[in-house]
């Protein structure tokens, strides 16, 4: 009995000192305010500091490794993202494994992107757009912040449902600057990042890449609508090394679960277009496996090699 007890106290005294989420893109990016909200009100719960450190590079994989080799004590935390799963298929000879070694502790946020085009597109519609990308087949740019990335996947699924033939074009900065200026016409951009210029009417909004419309663009349809079955949402949630003991990660799901209850973060989510993802370990942990699966058939079909 003794190991359970020193476990269970080992939950009731954790933390005992600031938690760090690594984020594995810049400033800014949706990941990056999700996982700042989740700092921000997690420190409140835990009585402790959380802090976020961003260590972008390698499509998210440098963060992932870091968390991965990290004091298994609840101490350093990754927040997890679609990329996370499409990576297992994308890179080869990784140093890790998400599902072997990274513990599924929460979801956190789930949003779609939306495909925009910039105003020059004559396109106002999916149907339109399709049909615009058919008359110009190798020529309609589509931006993305990398291979891989949620708007890199997005962009493949919708070219291997409906057959149009779009140019990609990574990013390694923001890809706002170029679109707006119409250096590139298309790109599949989560809410968060392009409600405003939508709003501006600065950037045209053809369909969400969920399933029904968001709450936050109500006017503008699901690509669904036109293209039966196709969905592509972007989500995030809370990871830890995989020898982080179960108690703290049982204590870390309660304590994420009652932040995503709360209606002051709910209603900050609804205006980022967004909405909670609240999951035991287990159904986070069968929902990544399940995204590995779906993400492996894009990537193999569209032959997508990491830039």
């Amino acid at each position: 009995m003794l190991p359970a007890v020193a476990r269970g106290a080992n939950a009731q005294s954790y933390p005992t000192r600031p938690v760090r989420i690594v984020a594995g893109f810049p400033p800014g990016t949706a990941t990056d305010i999700d996982a700042r909200l989740i700092a921000q009100w997690l420190s409140g719960r835990l009585a402790q500091q959380v802090i976020v450190d961003n260590r972008p590079g390698a499509g998210s994989n440098i963060a992932a490794e870091e968390v991965v080799r990290s004091a298994p004590d609840g101490y350093t935390l990754l927040m997890m993202t679609v990329t996370n799963a499409v990576n297992t298929t994308l890179y080869q000879g990784l140093n890790f494994e998400i599902v072997r070694d990274l513990a599924p502790i929460a979801g956190t946020m789930r949003t779609a992107n939306v495909l925009v085009v910039n105003p020059s597109v004559p396109a106002k519609t999916v149907p339109e757009f399709i049909a615009y990308a058919n008359a110009h087949p190798g020529k309609v740019n589509y931006a993305s912040g990398g291979y891989g990335s949620a708007p890199n996947m997005a962009a493949e699924l919708f070219k291997m449902m409906t057959g149009v033939d779009l140019v990609h074009v990574p990013y390694r900065g923001s890809t706002i600057p170029d679109l707006l200026a119409g250096e590139v016409e298309v790109e599949f951009t989560p809410i968060p990042l392009s409600i405003g210029y939508i709003r501006d009417g600065n950037l045209r909004a053809l369909a969400v890449t969920s399933t029904t419309r968001s709450d936050a663009l109500p006017d503008v349809p699901a690509i669904a609508e036109f293209v039966p079955g196709y969905v592509a949402n972007v989500w995030h949630g809370i990871g830890a090394s995989r020898r982080v003991p179960t108690d703290i990660i049982n204590k870390l799901n309660t304590e994420i679960n009652a932040v995503l209850a709360d209606a002051t973060i709910k209603e900050r989510f609804a205006q980022l277009g967004a909405e909670p993802m609240p999951m035991s370990p287990d159904e986070f942990g069968k929902f990544i496996a399940e995204e590995i699966e779906k993400w492996a058939k894009v990537v193999k079909f569209a032959g997508i090699r990491p830039g």
